[in-house]
């Protein structure tokens, strides 16, 4: 799960974070309010969309007086933003972040995120800000400073003192980096994060250390035991679909092919999709109905497939373990009846009652394609997915 900027900066600023001044807006009059409330004379008026590289895509504006605040308000809010992380279809912009502009000094890059291979939170800091940490490791990867936590003691000082002298801060500021390091952590631990970026992370004339942008990112099984995270999530940011699988316990994720896939385990759901790959097609997302399966469950997986207008042709791959294919057959019949599906349709069972299963389909006197294995359903998909276009 994703939230805003503001909303990363909240709770970073609880975990001794120093952030700049600011308030969100959801009008132009609001805007210019919070601009009152802030005080001083410059501020940045900022388009509130989960993706990053904002900036290049005009969603930044600069403002010096109360008018220039109201204009650019009035100019972002309803904007359809178009960054390379929207797509582009891009995002519409519904709230804005007004906060001070500081004097900048110097940009760095701050992240945590979880590395998997060594299943260790990770540190990664970079002396040049502002950048995409992509662009960085392709630019200057002997320049990224590393560091892993200990999951028994976490993060400790002298690592975070370690980062500070590399990054080159001034001895003036070592502690205030130390503090931000430490907090940020923290965070990631205790509410479950998977990701903590800071970028960038500005340090201005007069020393101070000031997180001029966050990004936060949480662990969707973990939300159940944080609701304080759970209740900043944003559905108008999600894709409908992923938003409306995930309150029927389905893991679904859009991808830009025609072949829509309903598997279940993960492993599985990925290996299917690299043979559609293989034989010649692109998956049209990715769906994984679990192992406990119900009729019903995988009725809706077959709704939420079909809600995606691109799809000319439909797979469906079930190894039955706990699952059983009986269930599994019976969802697709009541899909096709309930449904309506109107594309090819390729079935594949294997596994717990899959004999029970297989007949249930036969029996049915729908026009459902068998398959006995996964080579063979991904060449009969594709194939029923060509024959159609013509």
């Amino acid at each position: 799960m994703d939230i805003h900027e503001y909303q990363a900066k909240e709770l970073l600023a609880n975990f001794g974070v120093a952030i700049p001044r600011g308030g969100v807006a959801y009008s132009a009059e609001q805007a210019v309010y919070r601009a009152a409330e802030i005080g001083g004379n410059r501020w940045a008026v900022k388009a509130q969309i989960h993706s990053g590289a904002r900036g290049k895509a005009g969603g930044i504006k600069l403002c010096t007086t109360e008018d220039e605040v109201r204009k650019a308000a009035t100019e972002l809010l309803g904007k359809r933003l178009v960054t390379h992380q929207t797509g582009p279809e891009g995002k519409v912009v519904h709230r804005l972040y007004v906060e001070a502009a500081v004097p900048i000094e110097r940009e760095l890059y701050i992240g945590f995120v979880l590395d998997r291979k060594s299943e260790r939170i990770m540190l990664v800091a970079h002396p040049h800000g502002g950048m995409e940490i992509e662009e960085i490791a392709k630019s200057e990867p002997g320049t990224i400073l590393r560091q892993q936590m200990e999951p028994a003691v976490g993060m400790q000082s002298f690592q975070a003192r370690e980062i500070a002298f590399g990054l080159g801060i001034p001895a003036g500021s070592v502690n205030r980096m130390v503090t931000t390091l430490m907090g940020c952590h923290r965070a990631f631990r205790d509410l479950d994060a998977t990701m903590v970026e800071i970028n960038p992370m500005v340090l201005t004339g007069d020393g101070q250390l000031l997180a001029l942008d966050a990004k936060m990112a949480f662990d969707d099984n973990a939300l159940f035991r944080r609701p304080s995270v759970s209740e900043l999530r944003d559905h108008a940011e999600e894709d409908p679909r992923e938003a409306q699988a995930t309150e029927n316990g389905l893991n679904y994720v859009a991808l830009d092919g025609e072949i829509g896939c309903i598997i279940n385990g993960a492993g599985l759901a990925m290996a299917t999709m690299d043979m559609i790959k293989h034989a010649g097609g692109a998956p049209a997302n990715f769906l994984d109905v679990g192992g406990g399966a119900s009729p019903e469950r995988v009725a809706m997986a077959f709704k939420l497939v079909l809600q995606d207008r691109k799809v000319g042709a439909m797979l469906v791959n079930i190894f039955a373990g706990i699952n059983r294919c009986d269930w599994v057959a019976k969802g697709v019949v009541q899909a096709v009846e309930e449904v309506g599906v109107k594309v090819p349709l390729v079935v594949r069972l294997a596994g717990t009652n899959v004999e029970e299963g297989r007949k249930i389909i036969a029996e049915s006197g729908l026009p459902i394609i068998a398959a006995e294995s996964l080579a063979d359903a991904a060449d009969k998909v594709v194939a029923a997915w060509k024959q159609a276009k013509k």
